[in-house]
């Protein structure tokens, strides 16, 4: 007998949809059943549900097309929605089948009966099915306007009736083709006019980080001497030591303000305006300078393609090619010192594999890496923690492995950010993953404690200091990922770490590194 749920899973995997992170209940019990009945797709169990967005996320964003997740009710869909946030700030096209009551239950308000469509609203493009028959439309409607362009979050909320209701086996469309919007010669012409007239700047996000988009943006430097920066958090960036070297919007509203300070035209390449993380006290919350011209070169929201702006641009002011000398990784020698910040991320960048995936959510110390260190290393792909929503780095680094099984995934991890997601671990287990986890271990919330800094709090009391404090007890990092399943080991000084990277790196399956900092 055909079904709702078996139209839902077949639909989508026609359409391209090839692997479901989920963390069912039991309204969604007739999809479970249906996917086993479904040769092709791929079934991953995250044991939080916060785990399987953020890995659908790290799969949709090296793939470029949707991951599925399966989700029970709004409870399920509440403990996933901060790596929701991620993936619409990075706009990574993500599909959420929600379970939902039987239509003639939903009166009764049932002990988990929720708003659901107020959730999945907050964070994208919302479809509640209304019968079985209309399940395979429904399917492909999200796939849709998953791809956008721009990429999506788009949840489909499914009544458990329209699951297990019989229907007709409909006719199956391919994946819809993404279908990218075309660069306005205007656009190209007012961005060439603000570069040539010098005091300029290019700001880079999205799809502009590329290869080609970040030679081309190099070609644009040197024909018009202007600056150009990447947003700070991009959602992927190509890096190492092939590629031109731009540094990153620094973090703090101050430095990223300074750094603009000159220019009097920004042209954005497939990034928002940049705009502090946060309001401070008598500071503005745009980083460019009030009287600068912003100019959108390609409109990340409109689906223009930033590399391809890019490119046009460099050819609309004759820009020639640009070599890029490879630069040398410097060497690493260990001698038995203690670990820090510095000589953590100079190991990294001297024993990143070529084409590894880095997950970059060390926070603090994430920040010396891709400013200072990353250029270095052989080449990689990185991906940040777009929406600053913390505990996506772990999932990520899951969905990543899982979506390009030939590179070697490293996972960048904040001790305490690392915490939010940890079942991620026994995920990466379950499935062997190719991940090498190194949790920077400063064992406190370091970036909060430059906060109170930077609020004039120099001595905090008590209370303040327990609130960034995570010595007690010491969380036992070794312990953890044994207990999910995962070999792991806790290194102190850049020799202990120098071993265990060279044997992590080419060993398969995920381990864990703790990398005590001083």
């Amino acid at each position: 007998m055909n079904t709702g749920a078996l139209n839902l899973v077949n639909t989508a995997l026609h359409a391209g949809v090839e692997v479901c992170f989920a963390n069912p209940g039991t309204t969604e019990m007739p999809i479970v059943a249906a996917l086993d009945h479904v040769p092709g797709m791929r079934v991953v169990l995250g044991l939080f549900e916060g785990v399987c967005t953020g890995a659908a996320d790290g799969w949709a964003r090296m793939m470029g097309r949707p991951a599925a997740t399966l989700l029970h009710l709004g409870p399920g869909l509440a403990n996933s929605l901060a790596n929701l946030h991620n993936a619409r700030r990075a706009r990574t096209p993500v599909i959420n089948w929600i379970g939902d009551h039987a239509t003639r239950h939903l009166p009764f308000d049932a002990p988990l009966t929720s708003d659901i469509a107020a959730l999945t609203g907050s964070v994208g493009w919302t479809r509640t099915v209304t019968s079985a028959g209309e399940m395979a439309e429904a399917s492909f409607d999200a796939v849709r306007a998953a791809l956008g362009p721009p990429g999506r979050v788009a949840s489909l909320i499914i009544p458990s009736e329209c699951q297990w209701e019989s229907c007709l086996e409909p006719l199956f469309v391919p994946m819809p083709s993404v279908l990218r919007k075309e660069i306005p010669g205007s656009a190209i012409y007012e961005a060439a006019h603000l570069l040539r007239k010098g005091r300029a700047g290019i700001l880079l996000g999205g799809n502009a980080l590329t290869v080609r988009g970040l030679n081309a943006a190099a070609r644009v430097a040197a024909a018009t001497d202007c600056g150009v920066w990447i947003e700070t958090f991009p959602s992927r960036q190509e890096c190492g030591r092939n590629l031109p070297k731009f540094s990153a919007l620094p973090y703090f509203p101050e430095p990223a303000r300074e750094a603009l300070a000159n220019i009097t035209a920004l042209v954005l390449a497939g990034a928002r305006e940049p705009v502090s993380f946060f309001a401070y006290p008598d500071q503005p919350s745009r980083l460019a300078p009030e009287n600068a011209t912003l100019h959108t070169l390609a409109d990340p929201d409109a689906g223009v393609d930033a590399t391809l702006a890019l490119e046009s641009l460099a050819q609309e002011l004759n820009a020639p090619a640009v070599t890029v000398v490879s630069r040398m990784t410097p060497a690493f020698v260990p001698n038995g010192q203690p670990l820090d910040a510095d000589i953590l991320c100079r190991a990294m960048a001297a024993f990143t594999p070529e084409n590894a995936i880095v997950v970059n959510e060390a926070a603090t110390t994430g920040l010396t890496w891709n400013v200072v260190h990353a250029s270095n290393a052989a080449p990689h792909t990185m991906l940040f923690l777009t929406g600053g929503a913390i505990g996506q780095g772990l999932p990520n680094a899951l969905g990543a492995a899982l979506a390009c099984p030939d590179r070697r995934v490293i996972a960048f991890q904040a001790d305490g950010s690392g915490l939010y997601t940890l079942q991620a671990l026994w995920s990466m287990a379950r499935e062997s993953a190719d991940i090498t986890v190194v949790v920077c271990a400063n064992r406190r919330y370091r970036i909060l404690q430059t906060e109170l800094q930077r609020a004039g709090i120099i001595q905090p009391g008590p209370k303040a200091q327990s609130l960034t404090d995570l010595t007690q007890p010491v969380i036992d990092w070794t312990a953890l990922a044994k207990g999910f399943g995962m070999p792991a080991c806790s290194v102190h000084t850049d020799s202990e770490l120098a071993d265990s990277l060279m044997r992590s790196l080419v060993e398969p399956g995920p381990s864990l590194i703790e990398a005590v900092l001083v």
